[in-house]
């Protein structure tokens, strides 16, 4: 008798806990994430289109991972032609628990999404089919943003040209594929500071820039170990083989960018410009560097100062880390 309703009890308790497993899956996948798609209107004039052109390619640099990048050439250039076009793939080759797909961003895809949809993209990742986008995209970054900073990059990618490119759709492992959608996170939009208040607008400037998402180690999860942020480490796998590791940019002395002075960091910056800068050539398996530098050179003098100051202000942490260099 004690057999039996010992048996009994377990059949109960794993009932239970498959219905509410089940339950929790079906909610998962069919009731998140729940955020609504705002009506909202972007007028397309001159000035938002040049603003958006500058952040999408120079600050945010949207445009890096929605076009495709010649790895046979140092920092990964991008193709000419292939400006938004998509098709970039971020799979389980670098850590990640799925095949993720950069989408089409040219109105060939984007003239059939709303300005709500593409704002809620942007800064809450999640997509026209109210699928949650991976966050390898820092949309908690860019959801912190002036809402009229994402406004001219909305202006700007419906001005851009259409690049016909039909692109798969992104998919995660099991069980990431149920978690992903407890990722999406609607986004808080803050006023950008005024560039005399120095310190803010560089914390505004570098948020935009995503410099802390490359530049901090992560845990074996992927989570950002927020007490070594900006202190470098992370490594990031190279088209064609090869490792390449971020650097420490805060100001600590021995490990980080404590020696460089104010000229000598815009300067680094600017020695990428592609009207001057020829990449060098990059053998199969040999040093790379996925920073966009190219990008990052025509970066505004002023918002490349801010940043350094905002650098300069956070407390230096030692840690030494290896980065190949051309």
């Amino acid at each position: 008798m004690k057999k039996k309703k010992l048996l009994k009890i377990f059949i109960g308790i794993f009932s239970v806990t498959a219905i509410l497993i089940i339950a929790g899956g079906i909610y998962l996948k069919c009731f998140l994430p729940n955020i609504k798609v705002k009506d909202m209107e972007v007028k397309v004039t001159p000035e938002r289109v040049e603003r958006g052109k500058y952040l999408a390619n120079h600050v945010l640099v949207c445009v890096d991972c929605h076009s495709k990048r010649d790895w046979t050439k140092y920092s990964g250039p991008i193709v000419p032609g292939t400006e938004g076009m998509g098709g970039e793939v971020f799979d389980q080759k670098m850590g990640l628990p799925g095949k993720y797909i950069a989408t089409n961003i040219t109105p060939y895809t984007l003239a059939n999404w709303s300005n709500g949809e593409i704002y809620r993209a942007i800064t809450s990742g999640v997509g026209k089919r109210n699928n949650t986008i991976f966050p390898i995209m820092p949309c908690g970054a860019y959801g912190t943003l002036d809402d009229e900073d994402i406004y001219c990059v909305i202006a700007y990618l419906r001005s851009m040209t259409p690049v016909k490119n039909d692109v798969a759709v992104s998919k995660s492992d099991f069980p990431v594929n149920f978690l992903v959608n407890t990722m999406a996170k609607e986004g808080h939009p803050s006023t950008k500071p005024s560039m005399q208040d120095s310190l803010n607008y560089g914390k505004y400037i570098t948020t935009a820039a995503s410099c802390i998402d490359c530049h901090t180690p992560v845990t074996d999860k992927g989570g950002l170990i927020m007490e070594k942020a900006f202190s470098g480490g992370r490594e990031f796998p190279i088209e064609g083989g090869g490792t390449t590791v971020s650097t420490n940019i805060t100001f600590d002395k021995k490990t980080g960018i404590g020696e460089i002075d104010r000229e000598m960091f815009i300067s680094i910056f600017k020695s990428y410009d592609l009207t001057t800068y020829v990449p060098a050539n990059i053998e199969k398996g040999a040093a790379n560097t996925v920073m966009p530098w190219t990008m990052y050179a025509k970066m505004d003098t002023v918002d490349l100062v801010a940043i350094y100051n905002y650098l300069k202000s956070l407390p230096p942490i030692e840690n030494k880390v290896v980065t190949p260099r051309p």
